[in-house]
């Protein structure tokens, strides 16, 4: 099968959507499939070209099997409306561009966030007329709203006509949580059409392992028990309150809370840190994708965090199944809803309400003094793992892409994760 993708983000960025649609796109160039994808010059999240690479019209290489054109866009950082969405246009023009000077491919598919380059993937499909296949990864433009970054308005209105657009005229919709597939059916969109395959993490590059040993003496959490938060912090994530929780700890002199990654409230983060003289918090910059496990190995407690909306009870953090690939126990940190039931039904670890510093603050309290309930803990998150691996995700988007070739996109909704709650 000749697939066409197009995704803003793709390694060697690191954030969630640019993992999820390369690791599930080696295991389908493995298995023979033609693989395409389009993509920009790496520069999230701080809007800066990543070294080795140009912002250039046209430049293609191949990853792991994976052929990947990248092209020219408006290059701005994670943070602010007015430049990232003259961003997230210019990739939608941009690659579309490109889109149309690739061999026809058997479908085209787009992931959202960010939603614009969902605009380009439709278009895409309607000019070369191949299936169209919507993987919804976020509820945009709900979720803008949510983390308050704009208010309700006409242009987000207009948005949200051209989001039902994009899902009736899709061969088929991939929701990476039921909570998405019920908002879809709630607004119209049929079931039949809207195939739920939820995210995973790819177990041969996770696993358990010692400390490493020099990146504890680097950061000086050797000997220390650690929480650790990996990935974006941005505004969906409210990691003010995890700030609030470590205050409420700063008498358990052995914990310390890592923050690893980037995102629009790092530098505030690591302001507020200061001023409250949280001498339990480290702020680790962004790494490589390849030493991501060995960051992890820090961790004696992976911390799951996000902001208290009804929004986010439908999100399903992939750092949850990095988590359980290295085998860690879990706080996850959150409104109860569909992550929730993934930790609890695993029982990989505790869940706790979102933003309430004193219930986090208490799990934190709870685990470091009870090393067997850890280990426990760890043991079934390990034990979940295969469960909710990035192979097993592969497998149903190949089976919903040959289902949208042969012209069959209303029967994709068959095609559930069988394991699970």
């Amino acid at each position: 099968m000749k697939i066409l993708f197009l995704s803003e983000n793709f390694p060697p960025e690191t954030n969630a959507a640019a993992t999820r649609v390369y690791e599930r796109a080696v295991y389908w160039a493995r298995w023979g499939h033609d693989v395409t994808v389009i993509t920009c010059a790496p520069n999230f999240p701080h809007g800066k070209i990543f070294p080795g690479y140009e912002n250039k019209w046209r430049q293609t290489e191949n990853i792991d099997g994976i052929r990947v054109v990248r092209v020219k866009t408006y290059v701005a950082s994670n943070r602010g409306i007015f430049r990232r969405t003259i961003d997230f246009l210019s990739f939608m023009a941009t690659g579309f561009l490109a889109a149309l000077g690739e061999k026809k491919p058997d479908l085209v598919t787009a992931t959202s966030p960010q939603f614009f380059a969902a605009v380009a993937g439709w278009a895409v499909g309607a000019v070369r007329r191949v299936p169209f296949v919507f993987e919804l990864g976020d509820l945009w433009p709900d979720s803008i709203a949510a983390v308050g970054a704009m208010k309700p308005n006409l242009a987000l209105r207009l948005v949200e006509k051209l989001e039902l657009f994009l899902y009736r005229r899709s061969a088929c919709v991939c929701a990476l949580t039921g909570t998405f597939k019920e908002n879809l059916v709630s607004r119209g969109i049929p079931e039949g059409k809207i195939a739920v395959v939820v995210n995973g993490v790819d177990l041969p590059r996770y696993g358990p392992r010692p400390r490493n040993a020099a990146l504890a003496e680097a950061w000086e959490i050797k000997g220390r028990f650690v929480i650790g938060y990996v990935g974006t912090h941005g505004m969906a994530h409210a990691l003010t309150n995890v700030l609030d929780a470590a205050e409420k700890l700063t008498q358990e002199k052995n914990v310390r809370f890592l923050f690893a990654g980037a995102g629009a409230e790092r530098e505030a983060l690591m302001g507020d840190a200061a001023r409250r003289g949280l001498k339990n918090t480290v702020f680790m910059p962004a790494q490589p994708k390849g030493s991501m496990p060995d960051v992890w190995s820090l961790c004696d407690v992976a911390l799951v965090h996000l902001k208290d909306s009804p929004v986010f009870a439908g999100v399903i953090p992939s750092k949850i199944f990095e988590a359980m690939g290295m085998g860690l126990p879990i706080i996850l940190s959150a409104p109860k809803g569909e992550a929730s039931k993934i930790v609890e039904y695993d029982k990989a670890g505790l869940w706790v309400p979102a933003e309430d510093p004193e219930a986090l603050s208490r799990a934190v309290r709870s685990l470091f003094r009870r090393p067997k309930a850890r280990k426990i803990f760890a043991q079934k998150s390990l034990e979940a793992a295969p469960l909710h691996s990035r192979e097993r995700q592969a497998k149903h988007m190949i089976a919903v892409y040959e289902l949208a070739v042969k012209g069959q996109g209303g029967a994709v909704g068959g095609i559930e994760d069988g394991d699970g709650p």
